[in-house]
C-alpha cells in the first residue's frame, strides 16, 4: 500500500510573508535587515577600537534582541564569464581579443583554484505581539478544540512595533559603518526558498537593494520547491 511522504512545508514554521514581514506559525514577527559588510582589516588601530566601542554601545542600548545571520555561498562566476565571451566575439581588435581570452582564462583558473565565497549579512529583528487570554469553556476541556492563542494587537500594530525597533537598529549600525535595508516581500521570499533549497536558486538578494525601491509581492508565494518525493 503507497504511503504518501509528508511535504516538506510541514516543518517550515513559516505561515505566510506579507508586506515584507515573516509571520511564523505562533502568530510572531520578524523583519530582515540585509546590511553591508565592513573591512575592519584596512581600518587603522584607533578606527578599530572605535568601531568596537560603537558596537558595543549599539549592543547595550537594545532593550530587545537581534539575531545576525552570516550566509557563506560559492561564488557563481559563470554569468561574469559569459559577458566576457560576449565581449570577445564582439570584439574587431585582434590584440583586445588577445587580452580578454587571456583574461578570461586567467578567472577561470583562480575560481578553480581557489574558493571564492560570497558571503551575505543579515539582522533578524523579531517582535512578539501580546496574547489575549483563552477562555476555556467545558467543551474546550473535554475535546482539546481550541483555536490557539488570539494576539491582542492588529498586524499593523505589530508592524509599527517592528519599524520603531528596526529604526533603532538601523541608527547604531549607521554609527559603525554600517548600511542596511529591510527586505521587501520578493527578497523574503527568495532569501527563504534559497535556504531551504540549496542548489534550486543560487541568486542572493543583490547588495544593489541598498538603493532600490519598495516592490512587493502578492502573499502566500511558496517557499520550498513541490515535493516529488513519494514512499512505496
Amino acid at each position: 500500500m503507497a504511503k504518501s511522504a509528508t511535504p516538506s512545508q510541514k516543518f517550515v514554521p513559516i505561515r505566510e510573508i506579507r508586506d515584507g514581514l515573516v509571520v511564523l506559525d505562533d502568530n510572531s514577527l520578524r523583519m530582515v535587515l540585509m546590511a553591508s559588510s565592513l573591512n575592519f582589516a584596512l581600518k587603522s588601530q584607533d578606527e578599530q577600537e572605535a568601531t568596537i566601542l560603537q558596537f558595543q554601545n549599539f549592543l547595550n542600548a537594545l532593550d530587545f534582541s537581534i539575531e545576525l545571520h552570516v550566509e557563506s555561498r560559492r561564488l557563481d562566476i559563470r554569468p561574469y564569464i559569459t559577458s566576457l565571451e560576449e565581449r570577445l566575439h564582439s570584439q574587431t581588435n585582434e590584440l583586445l581579443q588577445i587580452q580578454t581570452k587571456e583574461y578570461i582564462n586567467f578567472i577561470r583558473h583562480i575560481t578553480e583554484a581557489a574558493n571564492i565565497m560570497n558571503k551575505s549579512f543579515f539582522v533578524i529583528i523579531p517582535y512578539t505581539p501580546p496574547f489575549m487570554p483563552t477562555q476555556s469553556g467545558i467543551f474546550q476541556k473535554f475535546f482539546g478544540k481550541g483555536h490557539g492563542p488570539t494576539p491582542a494587537t492588529s498586524f499593523e500594530e505589530s508592524r509599527s512595533q517592528l519599524e520603531q525597533r528596526s529604526a533603532v537598529v538601523e541608527q547604531g549600525l549607521v554609527r559603525c559603518g554600517v548600511r542596511v535595508v529591510a527586505l521587501g516581500t520578493e527578497e523574503l521570499v527568495e532569501l527563504y526558498y534559497k535556504i531551504f533549497n540549496p542548489g534550486e536558486l543560487t541568486k542572493a538578494p543583490s547588495t544593489a537593494l541598498m538603493g532600490r525601491t519598495e516592490a512587493e509581492t502578492a502573499k502566500g508565494a511558496p517557499l520550498l520547491a513541490p515535493d516529488r518525493s513519494r514512499d512505496h
